[in-house]
C-alpha cells in the first residue's frame, strides 16, 4: 500500500514534475523514492522535521540549489492523538499543533516569498475531514488544527491572490493507507479487522478511499487546470460530511 504523500510524490512524477520530499524519517523518504525512481521519475529527498524552522529552511535551500525554483508546495503532514481537552496533557496539545498546524504555517513563511519573486506558484495544504464535524474519535486538537489548516489556506489564498498564487486545500475523508493500522492501534485497541469494517460503514459510498483518490485531488489544485481556484477546499470522502451519520 501507498501513503498518501508517497502517492502524491509518485502522481507528480508521472506527470514530469521533478519532486523533491523531506520526511522526519529518512528511510521512509528513501523507500518512496526508490519506488518512484524504478518507474525512470525524477525525486530527490531530504530529512526534515517541518515543525522545526532550521530544517524547513535548509530543506527549501537544497531544493532552491537542485532545481533552481518551487513552483508548488505539497504540505501532507499530520498526526492523531486521542483525547479530548480535559485528558489531553498539554505537550500532546503542543506537539499536535505543531505537527498539524505549524509545520503548514513554517513552510509557507520559507517559501511564499520565493514564489512571490518567481512571479507565480500553487500551494496545496492537506487537512481532514476531522476539521469539518466530529468524525467518532476523540481528537480535539487534530481536529482543531486540521480546521485551522482550512482558515489557515482561505485568508492566506486572498492575501497572494494577486501574487499569481494560489492556494487551495485537500481535505480527506477515511482513507484505506498503511495509517489505518496505527490508528487501530491508537482508537480499536489493535483489532485491525474490525476498524476497517467500522470505516467502511462509516462511508455512504461503503467503502472508504485509498491514497489515490488524495493524490488526484491535490494534483489538480497543483495543476493549469485549475487556474482559476483559490481559497478552495475539496472534499474527498465519499459523502460523510453531507450526511447525518
Amino acid at each position: 500500500m501507498w501513503g498518501n504523500g508517497a502517492t502524491i510524490a509518485r502522481l507528480l512524477a508521472s506527470q514530469n514534475a521533478k519532486v523533491f520530499g523531506c520526511d522526519v524519517n529518512i528511510e521512509a523518504a528513501q523507500r518512496t523514492q526508490n519506488r518512484i525512481s524504478a518507474d525512470g521519475r525524477e525525486i530527490t529527498v531530504t530529512q526534515a522535521n517541518v515543525t522545526v524552522k532550521e530544517d524547513v529552511e535548509r530543506a527549501v535551500k537544497e531544493c532552491i540549489s537542485k532545481y533552481g525554483r518551487i513552483d508548488v508546495l505539497i504540505n501532507n503532514v499530520g498526526r492523531s492523538e486521542p483525547g479530548g481537552p480535559a485528558e489531553m496533557e498539554e505537550e500532546v496539545w503542543d506537539a499536535q499543533t505543531d505537527i498539524n498546524l505549524k509545520s503548514v504555517y513554517l513552510t509557507c513563511h520559507c517559501i511564499l516569498p520565493i514564489m512571490e519573486k518567481q512571479g507565480s506558484g500553487a500551494v496545496v495544504n492537506v487537512s481532514s475531514i476531522a476539521g469539518l464535524r466530529y468524525i467518532g474519535k476523540p481528537q480535539v486538537a487534530y481536529a482543531a488544527a486540521k480546521a485551522a489548516v482550512i482558515q489557515f489556506t482561505k485568508a492566506t489564498a486572498v492575501i497572494y491572490a494577486s501574487k499569481n498564487i494560489r492556494l487551495n486545500a485537500v481535505v480527506p475523508g477515511l482513507m484505506h493507507t498503511p495509517l489505518v493500522k496505527v490508528l487501530a492501534e491508537k482508537y480499536a485497541g489493535g483489532d485491525h479487522t474490525a476498524f476497517i469494517e467500522k470505516r467502511h460503514n462509516a462511508v455512504p459510498m461503503g467503502m472508504m478511499g485509498t491514497s489515490v483518490d488524495v493524490a488526484m485531488a491535490v494534483v489538480f489544485l497543483a495543476s493549469q487546470q485549475s487556474r482559476y481556484i483559490t481559497g478552495q477546499k475539496l472534499v474527498v470522502d465519499g459523502g460523510i460530511t453531507s450526511s447525518t451519520g
